[in-house]
């Protein structure tokens, strides 16, 4: 991407091909990824699940995939225990054992996911593209009700912190790499939440930057995925990247990664960020106990969402757990405009299924502005960043626009660019002048 031929995919024909992918193929065939997940093994459940109805050859051949993906899921587990047990576990390994086995840890979770294409025959039945389990009004009410009018006892920072570990490392490219994980303070996931840490080597007190991903995107399970920010780590940040809820390890079994929040909207919703939010404040006070360096939050698509709620919801937090400095890559003011009207929201088409549910976009609405960012951010405007694409569909341009606006984002910080929702990335890591003004605002804050 960053060579004499990359500048292709940072043209409106890649945008346009990208949604055309996710609509057609990705989408499609990772919800008959999920059914075999479920189905473990058996084409009698796969069949009921996918609701298809196959010829003897077609049964035939599923049978040889499902069996196929059984030995690929067997093979993930017992690499990711071995994994586990070397970089959390008793047991102790040499620094190129903890590497080779993160490589095969990645290798085999990367040849599993990409059992999807051995399902593309089925592709013809036209499968749905999320599965969906639509909450009631009368759930969502009980579980959500208070925060159309009181959102904030939904975003307290824990009174008491998780114990968070810290696992072994190994020396990467960047320098040091581990993981930490704690248990979400969140009851409605009340799981593990793991980030991925890069470290420059022989740097003290490095600045940090907690950097969210994309919905459905897994960072720590995909190889070859494009990364906005792996330029950081080369600039001496430390990198923090937490899986977001339902996600990597916190999907849950059935889904694919990311499809739990659109098909139980907007439970999955209300849930991912709410978990999140208090998430992120259980790892800025890790960063702060860590490193002395300034701490600062950012991310991509829903990472971003997520960043500026923190930024705005922070101001009520103890001042340790505010971040320094926001970097925000393709954003905008309402949730609503991302997660029901955006183009790749759409591609779910929950909304339909909402509807059936007794569900309307006003009643979504009504639960989906709690999560949007409040009128003021809680840190210094001029601390903030913001890489906007002036063609994106997917968090609309227009509002990103109005959030920079309204919390008075200097013109300096604007990084306003003639891309979509899949160029922009593309064209930041052959551009990094947004990352090096983010750079040179947070070595400011050491001074």
């Amino acid at each position: 991407m960053r060579g004499p031929l990359g500048g292709l995919f940072t043209l409106p024909w890649f945008d346009r091909a990208s949604m055309y992918f996710l609509r057609r193929l990705y989408l499609p065939l990772s919800r008959l990824w999920a059914v075999a997940d479920e189905a473990h093994g058996s084409v009698t459940s796969f069949v009921e699940g996918a609701q298809l109805k196959l010829s003897a050859r077609q049964t035939e051949r599923l049978s040889k995939v499902l069996f196929l993906f059984e030995v690929s899921r067997a093979r993930v587990n017992a690499i990711d225990t071995s994994w586990r047990e070397a970089f959390f576990g008793t047991q102790h390994a040499a620094l190129g054992d903890l590497a080779a086995i993160e490589k095969a840890r990645k290798k085999a979770q990367q040849s599993h996911n990409i059992r999807r294409r051995d399902l593309r025959f089925l592709l013809s039945f036209k499968p749905q593209t999320s599965r969906y389990e639509i909450p009631s009004m009368e759930e969502v009410e009980t579980l959500y009700g208070s925060i159309r009018s009181d959102p904030k006892p939904y975003f307290a920072a824990p009174d008491k912190m998780p114990t968070v570990e810290q696992s072994r490392h190994f020396d990467g490219a960047d320098g040091k790499q581990y993981w930490i994980r704690f248990r979400s303070p969140s009851q409605r996931t009340n799981d593990l939440v793991y980030a991925r840490v890069h470290e420059p080597s022989g740097q003290k007190n490095p600045p940090t930057i907690i950097f969210g991903h994309g919905i459905c995107v897994e960072f720590d399970y995909l190889e070859g995925l494009v990364d906005e920010v792996d330029v950081l780590c080369r600039m001496g940040f430390r990198v923090v990247r937490p899986e977001a809820p339902y996600h990597g390890r916190r999907r849950p079994q059935g889904y694919y990664g990311g499809e739990y929040i659109s098909a139980r909207s907007p439970l999955g919703i209300l849930d991912t960020f709410t978990a999140s939010v208090v998430e992120r404040a259980v790892l800025m006070d890790w960063c702060r106990r860590t490193s002395d360096g300034p701490v600062t939050m950012g991310g991509s698509s829903l990472g971003a969402l997520i960043a500026q709620l923190v930024a705005g919801r922070s101001q009520h937090w103890s001042r340790h757990l505010v971040p320094d400095a926001l970097l925000l890559i393709m954003h905008c003011s309402k949730i609503e405009d991302a997660l029901i009207h955006g183009s790749i929201a759409k591609l779910f088409a929950a909304l339909e299924a909402k509807h059936e549910r007794g569900w309307s976009v006003a009643t979504v609405a009504a639960y989906l502005g709690a999560l949007d960012p409040p009128s003021q951010p809680g840190i210094d405007a001029d601390n903030i960043v913001s890489i906007l694409g002036r063609h994106d569909a997917a968090t609309p341009f227009a509002g990103g626009l109005e959030l920079i606006d309204r919390w008075c984002v200097p013109p300096q910080n604007r990084f306003i660019w003639p891309q979509g929702h899949f160029s922009l990335p593309i064209a930041l890591t052959r551009n990094d002048a947004p990352l090096r003004h983010f750079q040179q605002i947070v070595a400011k804050l050491r001074k």
